[in-house]
């Protein structure tokens, strides 16, 4: 075993690492969340990565996102997302699409996945992408934040999880949200214990719920998913 995964160990046991040493997760997003996710899968020793964003770095960026800095503005968040991962380990299968994820393309980019990762920042892109995740019988770890606040939670295949949540909203193309540069972090730390979690056959805790937080309270409440129709 590498010295650079020793202090996995004993949190996750030697049969837990090599499960996750085998897995696919896909990441659709790599702004804000995305790039504390992509760090920490990376960091952890996740077998294979495929990384999804159609966007590029923009100065509002850098207060928040991970991989943004002033000499990569302008510069694909997925590429810069796929090379900060072959730096931090060359170990880990690595591939990217310079594209947002569609109707069109949703399936296709996330077949063959483990596990889908939201780190998206729209609801009919979310919408979109816990429909894909269904037809694939993929589990989807949901994400979003929004200025000290955000929510978490483990979208199985056949809930409707993302329609109840959203039902109806919609992003104004001009609408400009706040986040906080910790936010986002907390988020991604939440998000990827429960991937790793489900990866490796560990309760997750949050199936059928919703995970809230607010960091300004701060407090956290833990809501059942049948809530959201009341």
């Amino acid at each position: 075993m590498k010295a650079r995964y020793e202090r996995n160990f004993p949190a996750l046991s030697e049969e837990e690492f090599d499960i996750l040493r085998s897995k696919h997760v896909s990441v659709i997003g790599c702004g804000g969340l995305g790039g504390f996710i992509i760090e920490y899968l990376a960091r952890i020793g996740i077998g294979a990565m495929t990384l999804v964003d159609g966007d590029v770095f923009e100065e509002s960026n850098l207060n928040r996102q991970l991989y943004s800095s002033p000499d990569l503005l302008g510069a694909p968040k997925a590429q810069a997302a796929a090379d900060r991962v072959q730096r931090i380990n060359p170990d880990i299968r690595i591939s990217y699409h310079k594209v947002f994820l569609d109707d069109s393309n949703a399936v296709d980019l996330i077949s063959g996945s483990d596990i889908v990762i939201d780190a998206l920042d729209s609801p009919e892109a979310r919408i979109t992408l816990a429909k894909a995740c269904g037809k694939c019988q993929i589990p989807m770890i949901h994400g979003a934040v929004s200025g000290w606040s955000g929510q978490i939670a483990v979208v199985m295949p056949g809930s409707h999880l993302i329609d109840n949540l959203y039902a109806g909203a919609h992003k104004d193309p001009g609408e400009v949200s706040s986040v906080l540069s910790f936010v986002p972090a907390h988020a991604a730390s939440l998000e990827v214990a429960e991937a790793v979690k489900y990866l490796c056959g560990k309760p997750t805790g949050l199936t059928d719920q919703i995970l809230f937080f607010d960091l300004l309270v701060p407090e956290i409440h833990l809501f059942d998913t049948g809530d959201l129709s009341s």
